[in-house]
């Protein structure tokens, strides 16, 4: 969940750590810490709060250095503070280091070194790590390199590491399992980071480092091996990433700025795919194992956060298209469930970054049952994507925002894509139904483009209204149930105001209790064949005094009417309006978090990737 960088090379180490440590702080920004070696002496500068507080920190400290690490934390051992920032000393003072991840066993490590006479600065399981290895390396007398590799066939957990010797001055060491980490090719110069963004502008040729793997990194080359002391080859790929697409481009907020990119992020998911003169679609990823997924028993659908809603929402598209039986399963809850896996399985994986550590977990117990893997990612190369038989990637571009927005809408666009495709496939869908759908597909990119030009006045002024409200529900049927939860969610990351996401008809079973004319209830109520229903629901919410905030169709008269405040989206066919549907939430909650003053680019408590259980 941290995020990391490392730089060695020929030119100064410092501007290349804290410009990419700002990068990385939506990873995290409990605390930050950069680590320098210079000659004889490692500097270790570090700070509670966020980046801005370490640049502060070394004021007018002399950085002259051409190796050194940084780290951006989100806190999982130790409150956030000074002491417990990264990076760590050892007790001797020889080696510092930054780790992203979960050392499980530190306790009993812990306890042997203490025994020993090692000393504590810190809470941290990394700090224990860290002097472990030291321990390794002194009462061993073996190298660095051999001490790194003993240890990390002892400890249990996650971890991406890098680590600084002060007898290693031109060295920076790295391992990594179960956290991403990249490292960019440069001349006579190696870049390090969680993700590629800190190094964009520097090359766009990296390796990706993969599981119980160790890197020697030197100015001039780059040692990888196996943790049986095996060299490996590393591959070498080109980003395909603009600068521009981590900058803000002149909005205020990267979450704002990803939300108007949504018309793009779905185009970009359909091009090449969706062919709307032909009304086909192309999608190699599922041609790859279409006997697998025709013959399927069933599809499990495993997901964390935004991306279990969007699976949610795929449940209700594939049973309906494709009949056959879907599961939508938190990830978290999966691995440790002992669930009952057959090789008749399919395991549908959906996350943004392609590294959520519950996912990647579940699906590799999923595989050694059998089961065949689809990832659904947006990140290129990363780990869910390595692992997986086949998959779609969404290209929805960097999301930088904590809260998804861009990302979620490109998920719905591929599983929408998926559901389709297999129903053709399967032949469970009639051909009117499958070209309406695909035309309808076609031009959601110029509807989410009208909602965003259409709607933000409005929504601003829902925003100031309700901001001082301390608890809100949403309310969805069907295809909008989904979509209820996620702008409950949204609502509670940017803003901090408790909400609740209902099925509407469930609402009377408990929820109703809540309601009074100080309650805001959000309903996501476009036509579809439950309408009706829906528009009971609002008036027992009218009725009792409750205050109707209301997503609808721009031609439904009756909503609109029923409303307090309502925001209308373009007609569309019902299992496409959801796609629409979120939109007003994003923009909703986004409004209310900067009404109420919040960093919504870095919401507390939360962090980008979850890549810690």
């Amino acid at each position: 969940m941290c995020g990391i960088v490392g730089y060695v090379g020929h030119n100064q180490a410092y501007p290349y750590l804290i410009n990419g440590l700002k990068k990385l702080e939506y990873r995290g920004y409990d605390s930050a810490g950069i680590a320098l070696h210079k000659g004889s002496e490692l500097q270790v500068v570090k700070k509670s709060g966020k980046v801005a507080a370490l640049e502060n920190a070394f004021g007018t400290l002399d950085t002259h250095s051409t190796l050194g690490i940084g780290h951006t934390r989100w806190a999982t051992h130790g409150i956030p503070s000074d002491y417990n920032a990264h990076p760590h000393y050892s007790n001797s003072g020889n080696l510092a280091l930054v780790h992203n991840g979960i050392i499980e066993n530190y306790a009993s490590i812990k306890e042997e070194l203490l025994h020993k006479g090692y000393t504590f600065q810190s809470e941290t399981d990394s700090e224990v790590l860290l002097n472990f290895i030291e321990d390794i390396h002194i009462n061993n007398e073996c190298t660095l390199e051999e001490a790194i590799r003993v240890a990390l066939k002892r400890v249990t957990g996650a971890y991406v590491i890098l680590i600084l010797s002060k007898d290693h001055p031109d060295t920076l060491f790295a391992a990594r399992k179960g956290s991403p980490l990249v490292i960019g090719i440069g001349n006579g110069e190696h870049f390090l980071g969680s993700d590629a963004s800190p190094m964009l502008e520097y090359t766009k040729e990296v390796v990706y480092i993969n599981d119980y793997e160790l890197a020697i990194i030197n100015p001039d080359q780059l040692i990888l091996k196996n943790l049986g002391n095996e060299i490996l080859t590393p591959y070498v790929q080109k980003l395909d990433i603009e600068l521009a697409a981590i900058e803000k481009g002149g909005y205020e907020h990267f979450m704002i700025k990803e939300i108007h990119e949504q018309p793009q992020a779905i185009f970009d998911s359909l091009r090449g795919r969706l062919d709307a003169e032909n009304l086909s679609i192309t999608l190699s990823g599922l041609e790859k194992i279409k006997d697998k997924l025709t013959a399927a028993r069933r599809i499990i659908i495993v997901a964390c956060g935004t991306s279990w809603h969007a699976g949610l929402l795929a449940e209700y598209w594939i049973e309906e298209l494709c009949r056959v039986n879907v599961e939508v399963e938190y990830a978290s809850e999966f691995r440790y469930r002992n669930p009952i896996i057959s090789s008749d399985d399919v395991i549908i994986a959906i996350s943004q970054s392609g590294e959520t550590a519950d996912t990647l977990v579940a699906l590799e117990n999923a595989k050694t049952q059998g089961a065949t893997i689809f990832g659904i990612v947006n990140v290129v190369g990363s780990s869910i994507a390595r692992i997986s038989d086949a998959g779609i990637y969404t290209h929805a571009g960097p999301e930088i925002g904590v809260a998804s927005t861009k990302a979620f809408s490109a998920q719905l666009t591929v599983l929408l894509l998926f559901a389709i495709k297999l129903a053709e496939y399967k032949e469970t869908v009639s051909e009117d139904l499958r070209k309406e759908l695909i035309k309808e597909l076609s031009i959601i990119p110029e509807k989410v483009k009208h909602i965003l030009d259409s709607s933000i006045d409005n929504i601003k002024e829902i925003a100031v209204k309700y901001q001082h409200a301390t608890d809100f529900l949403f309310l969805g049927r069907g295809y909008n149930f989904p979509i209820a939860l996620e702008g409950a969610l949204k609502l509670k990351e940017i803003s901090y105001i408790h909400a609740e996401g209902y099925p509407a008809a469930e609402m009377k079973h408990g929820p109703i209790a809540l309601v009074d004319e100080t309650l805001p209830v959000v309903f996501v109520a476009t036509k579809d064949r439950v309408h009706e229903k829906i528009v009971s629901n609002m008036q027992e919410i009218k009725a009792r005094s409750g205050k109707l905030i209301s997503v609808v169709t721009e031609d439904d008269q009756l909503a609109i009417d029923l409303s307090d405040e309502h925001i209308k989206i373009p007609v569309s066919h019902e299992m496409i309006a959801p796609i629409l549907a979120v939109i007003p939430l994003q923009l909703l909650s986004y409004y209310v978090g900067i009404e109420r003053q919040i960093d919504v680019d870095r919401p507390r408590n939360l962090a980008k990737s979850v890549t810690v259980e």
